[in-house]
């Protein structure tokens, strides 16, 4: 006879250090479902063989049948907690949280941006104790390295800020702009004046390595096949402008400044620049957004800066070696001269040198490349002012970067990135120091207004001469005069040769000399300061108001297919 008795289930058993189940047997006819208990109520009633359990909401019902029998099914319920005080990934009882909703935002251990702030103050805190402990007082208030680390940490936060500064359809606001600002109020506000304090030495080496870096960049920025493919219109936008403003602001600046005629040539020579660091994210702007690309503006705009720039850098470092050279006007004239060619002379050697030095079949081959260019241009420049050639380095480093950028080919991009982030550590130093050189106790009113009409005058002979360079380029009138706009910021030629002057002058302890050094410096901080807003804000303005977007849809294939054709390519040629 079969037995109808049901056995009494044993339960599975449970993970160390869980809470047993607790079983309820019962035994119900096959066909008739459990109920099934609903987690939205407090309580559920739960029937079984004889009595009732209470379900709270913490607990999850889990029902086991077992048929023993085609009549007789076996059933038994267990009752598990909903949240297991047990971890199940470590297998150890959970920590007791005292405050859910602080521990959420402040988790102990600290993880994710707390523990970031959190290891960032701690490596500048070793760091700083490293120094302190090698130093001693030059890294407390007063001291050099203690004044040059809170101008570079201000003048970060000052570019910062700036950048974040947008207007709607507007290109940023160069952050150049809040370096310049804040090492202008560091040095102007009395209290911290006194604490945050660079010896001019200090700060003169530090501008001259931040001269060497924007140099070498300068070189390995120049695109060869863009020089060969150099169309005339370039070279008069490139050559024209600067020259003749040059020569008007050394004829304005001799009469009503009282300098005399190289320091005007110095002067006309440092405010002849255009500022790249202005110009080419503007353009990029344009570009993206299709206004001018048919004409080749942007384009236009970015090849010529670069040319713009090292010739007036040449043209400076001679008259520079004029300036201060002992002896008559020919032999100071021939020696300006020596000092360009011998220049050239080296960089051509030290570029050769380095473009088969290191070989390619050599490990870290970008980095060795990297220190090579950067530290022979830091030598180019310094051991030119101490054998006596002041004019020869810069252009010592131009040359050697181009041309060893030449040799690498399409390597150089990733050199050009190591130089490029050594220009992010040196542009903050040089901007704040280029603003903390002003004193507003030291400024004559006279100075002051008289540098403000030179730079007005000699802006617009600029611009009307710039028109004037590009009347037979195809251009409609619209497009002549935004050129002419665009063609007008300066900043970062400004600050990396406006001081050296000053500096170099300070060396000699002549106070005409230094008197003539911060006039020099004086108005091109005051060109930063009036142009580089005015003319990011310029061209974001008229950009859209005075260049057209592509009418022709099929303008990027032809543009594509005909770029290396040596016929340049207008709108009224696509017509």
């Amino acid at each position: 006879m079969e037995d109808t008795q049901p056995k009494p289930a044993t339960p599975e058993p449970s993970p160390a250090h869980s809470p047993a189940p607790t079983p309820v047997p019962s035994l119900v006819p096959s066909p008739v479902p459990s109920p099934i208990p609903s987690p939205a109520v407090d309580r559920i009633a739960v029937p079984t063989a004889n009595h009732v359990e209470h379900l709270n909401v913490n607990q999850i019902q889990v029902v086991v049948r077992r048929c023993s029998s085609p009549n007789v099914t076996e059933e038994t319920t267990y009752f598990l907690p909903r949240n297991p005080v047990v971890d199940a990934g470590t297998n150890t009882d959970p920590p007791v949280v005292c405050c859910p909703l602080l521990h959420r935002f402040c988790p102990c251990p600290p993880r994710g941006l707390l523990a970031s702030l959190v290891t960032k103050v701690l490596l500048a805190a070793v760091l700083f104790g490293v120094v302190w402990s090698i130093t001693e007082k030059e890294c407390l208030p007063g001291g050099n390295l203690f004044g040059i680390t809170v101008l570079f940490i201000c003048a970060v936060t000052g570019g910062k800020i700036v950048s974040l500064i947008r207007l709607p359809k507007l290109p940023p606001f160069p952050p150049l702009l809040g370096m310049l600002l804040m090492g202008f109020l560091l040095r102007n506000i009395p209290v911290v004046t006194d604490a945050v304090y660079i010896d001019f030495r200090w700060s003169a080496s530090l501008r001259n390595i931040a001269l060497a870096v924007i140099l070498a960049r300068a070189g390995l920025g120049l695109d060869a096949s863009a020089l060969k493919k150099l169309k005339s219109v370039c070279v008069r936008v490139a050559m024209g402008p600067c020259l003749l403003e040059a020569c008007t602001i050394a004829l304005i600046s001799h009469f009503l400044m009282g300098l005399p005629w190289v320091w005007g040539f110095i002067l006309g020579f440092v405010l002849g620049a255009v500022s790249p660091a202005v110009v080419v994210p503007s353009m990029l702007l344009l570009q993206k957004d299709g206004y001018g690309v048919e004409q080749g503006i942007p384009t236009l705009l970015m090849a010529a800066g670069s040319f713009d720039d090292i010739l007036a850098i040449t043209g400076f470092t001679t008259c520079l070696g004029m300036a201060f050279a002992t002896g008559s006007t020919w032999y100071n004239l021939l020696r300006g001269i020596l000092e360009v060619a011998g220049g050239m002379v080296a960089g051509i050697l030290l570029g050769f040198l380095i473009q088969y030095f290191p070989s390619v079949d050599q490990k870290h081959l970008v980095m060795k490349r990297s220190f090579l260019v950067l530290g022979l241009s830091v030598f180019a420049v310094f051991g030119s002012g101490v054998a006596g050639f002041p004019g020869s380095g810069g252009l010592c480093t131009l040359v050697l970067a181009f041309l060893a950028g030449l040799g690498w080919g399409t390597d150089k991009a990733r050199v050009e990135e190591v130089v490029g982030r050594a220009w992010d550590v040196f542009q903050p130093l040089l901007f704040g120091l280029i603003g903390a050189e002003i004193r507003i106790m030291q400024l004559e009113g006279h100075t002051v207004g008289l540098g403000i009409a030179t730079l007005l005058i000699a802006l617009l002979v600029r611009l009307l001469f710039t028109f004037v360079c590009v009347l037979c380029a195809g251009f409609n009138f619209k497009e002549k005069v935004f050129i002419a706009l665009a063609w007008m910021p300066k900043a970062t030629v400004q600050a990396a040769i406006g001081s050296t002057a000053l500096d170099m002058a300070r060396t000699k302890d002549d106070t005409d000399l230094q008197k003539y050094g911060m006039d020099v410096l004086t108005v091109a901080v005051l060109g930063i300061l009036l142009t580089a807003p005015v003319g990011a804000l310029i061209i974001g303005l008229a950009g859209p108001r005075l260049l057209q977007k592509p009418k022709n849809l099929a303008w990027g294939t032809a543009a594509g297919a005909e770029g290396d054709s040596e016929t340049p390519i207008t709108y009224e040629s696509t017509l």
